[in-house]
């Protein structure tokens, strides 16, 4: 029985949202299995200190700009579509241009650049395609109603182009977290401290920590580690599927 290596040398990744939080976990995973990765931030400075880190290449990209994202162009046989964003309010109150900025980054941009790596990666008939979506991929919550959405339809997306990409090679899947140890997650706890009006300490134990089992959050090189695996030839049969990481939420 062989314990499962995952070599990467040779292969090129992408991957969004990677100077922080889980992209930048994902984009360490994969360089210390030896791809080489292209870091791609809207936040310079952060976007170029990651990419030296793992020897990377940085790409200071702004995926709300969705006709710059167009014009990007990927040669990767890997790409990790993680950028993500959160605004906490009612929907009555929702700023329909912040909803419309939400799917730019978080839908738009994941289909615009899965549309320009496929055609590589059908080239080579290998190809990871990994999509970062969320517990809230599966179910909703309140006051969440941009983020909610855009993962749904990102879960639908990964399952459409699953069935398009197999037959040359590429897998589609997504990696569905509950609430990760992240800048994103630490920003979610203030705002929801203002729109419940309680304390951030119990954001933490009463909402964030309420539906899953283990009462603790995700830390990103949990996410990296399973993105990992998706890279690996042992995952090769393991698409058009969601791999939930959530503590139990979703048993419930």
């Amino acid at each position: 029985m062989r314990g499962i290596e995952v070599d990467l040398t040779g292969k090129t990744a992408a991957v969004t949202g990677a100077a922080s939080g889980i992209g930048k976990a994902v984009a360490q995973s994969l360089a210390h299995a030896g791809a080489k990765v292209i870091v791609i931030d809207v936040n310079e400075a952060a976007t170029i200190e990651v990419a030296d880190e793992i020897n990377g290449t940085p790409l200071v990209l702004d995926l709300s700009d969705s006709a710059k994202v167009e014009q990007t162009k990927l040669n990767v046989d890997i790409l990790v579509n993680n950028a993500g964003l959160q605004t906490v309010s009612k929907v009555e109150e929702f700023d329909p241009d912040r909803f419309a900025y939400i799917h730019r980054v978080m839908l738009i941009a994941p289909f615009l650049l899965t549309r320009a790596a496929v055609a590589g990666m059908y080239e080579k008939k290998w190809g990871r395609l990994i999509h970062i979506s969320s517990a809230h991929g599966h179910r909703a919550s309140p006051f969440k109603s941009a983020y909610v959405s855009a993962k749904h339809g990102l879960e639908g997306f990964s399952k459409t182009i699953a069935l398009e990409a197999g037959p040359f090679g590429v897998t589609s899947n997504t990696i569905a977290p509950a609430y990760v140890r992240t800048p994103l997650v630490e920003k979610q706890i203030t705002s929801q401290a203002e729109v419940h009006g309680i304390s951030e300490a119990e954001v933490i134990e009463k909402i964030m920590l309420t539906a899953p089992v283990i009462k603790r959050l995700i830390e990103p090189n949990e996410i990296g580690d399973v993105a990992l695996f998706l890279c690996s030839e042992s995952a090769g049969m393991i698409t058009g599927t969601s791999i939930v990481v959530d503590g139990g939420w979703l048993a419930r």
